[in-house]
């Protein structure tokens, strides 16, 4: 007796992928991105070294974020003394203030080096914060950061000599003690703005840039090299 013959199944090959019911996922609101991008209120600017951001006694409407380079403030008293408050670098915001009730600039911005800096409306910028937690978190963080070293500030400027004062002044130039890694060479400064920037005279700033460099603790010929050797003189009582 003849067997039957075993039936074939043809499979047919899907020629349409299979669709699928996963959405990309709408990205989120970033800070970072927030601060690199001119848009609505954000405005991309550029200033080469010298230039001035705004100066004391201007119209406060505005805050600004350092994307690249350094800024210097200072301020100028009713006697004509001007003495530097701040050096600050990239990722640093400065003009802040006129989220409060300050109406005016408090010290002049001066560019230490070519800069990009993203300038941030007012308006816009408490609309963020009303809004996005997280931007909220990142000011606020800047904010209390800011407020400590100006408390390390004072208690330099009324317990540290000159010499100690000059030293913790270019580390921190330096990024020495922040995140990431220091930036050894830093744009040059002249004597006067050091003096300035600790209480003293240029004199003094002078003989102790000379004793630094004798004991290999900075390079100083043309461009400032910070060395992490000069902690010694800090710590040292």
């Amino acid at each position: 007796m003849t067997q039957p013959k075993a039936s074939r199944v043809i499979l047919k090959k899907r020629t349409k992928p299979i669709a699928t019911t996963t959405r990309k996922k709408k990205a989120g609101f970033l800070p970072e991105r927030f601060l690199l991008d001119a848009g609505k209120g954000r405005t991309l600017l550029a200033f080469d070294k010298g230039a001035v951001v705004f100066a004391q006694g201007e119209a406060a409407n505005s805050i600004f974020y350092i994307q690249k380079g350094k800024i210097k403030l200072t301020v100028v008293s009713e006697q004509g003394k001007e003495a530097v408050i701040a050096m600050l670098g990239a990722a640093d915001f400065f003009g802040e203030g006129c989220l409060t009730v300050q109406p005016l600039r408090m010290a002049t911005a001066t560019a230490m080096s070519e800069c990009s800096i993203m300038r941030l409306e007012k308006a816009v910028v408490l609309q963020v914060l009303h809004k996005e937690p997280a931007f909220a978190e990142l000011l606020l963080s800047y904010m209390l950061t800011r407020t400590m070293r100006i408390e390390e500030d004072l208690v330099d400027q009324l317990f540290n000599s000159s010499e100690k004062r000059l030293a913790r002044a270019l580390l921190m130039m330096a990024n020495f003690g922040k995140d990431g890694q220091p930036e050894t060479v830093i744009p040059k400064i002249n004597q006067e703005t050091l003096a300035e920037m600790i209480g003293t005279t240029r004199s003094r700033v002078s003989f102790f840039m000379n004793k630094f460099r004798k004991m290999g603790f900075i390079k100083y010929n043309g461009t400032l090299e910070v060395h992490s050797s000069l902690l010694n003189v800090v710590l040292h009582d």
